[in-house]
């Protein structure tokens, strides 16, 4: 079976920073509700509280089981959204989702900045395994074993993983 990947990793120093992205056939801001708003996270990605307005203080409990606090740095509505995670520990990352319109409805670009360079092949799986979800959601299904699909892709984002 031939997987198409929607993402890629790329080196920044001794960091790594995932890039997916994927068009969908929705508008704007159908798109936009599906990323900020709490109970659309929640069908597909994430169980998200907390102040969510620009400098509020988040919690994040994500379907791959990763969970944490953020803060909302940047909220362009309809088209960028940026999240500081885990701010001011090790761990921190940022997420920043940017919407565009496209011929074919929206393109979503998903970014992750700031990651363990070993560790951004992972997190570039479980990306394309929580965008498939979204695409699941847009079309009415539901989301599917996260866990699953993220084994499924983990070899084509780790070459050395692949039989």
């Amino acid at each position: 079976m031939t997987i198409t990947l929607l993402g890629e990793v790329r080196r920044v120093g001794d960091t790594g920073t995932v890039h997916v992205e994927d068009v969908y056939n929705t508008d704007i801001e159908d798109l936009w509700g599906a990323v900020t708003d709490p109970e659309r996270l929640a069908r597909w990605i994430a169980r998200v509280d907390g102040d969510l307005r620009v400098g509020g203080t988040i919690h994040a409990e994500f379907t791959s089981t990763a969970e944490g606090p953020g803060r909302i740095e940047v909220c362009e509505a309809p088209h960028r959204l940026l999240v500081t995670m885990h701010p001011g520990t090790p761990e921190e990352t940022q997420l920043e989702a940017l919407l565009t319109e496209d011929k074919r409805g929206t393109r979503l670009v998903v970014e992750e900045f700031g990651l363990p360079w070993d560790k951004a092949p992972d997190h570039a799986a479980g990306w394309q395994a929580h965008l498939d979800d979204l695409r699941a959601h847009l079309e009415g299904r539901p989301a599917g074993d996260w866990l699953a699909r993220w084994k499924e892709l983990l070899p084509s984002y780790r070459p050395e993983l692949r039989s």
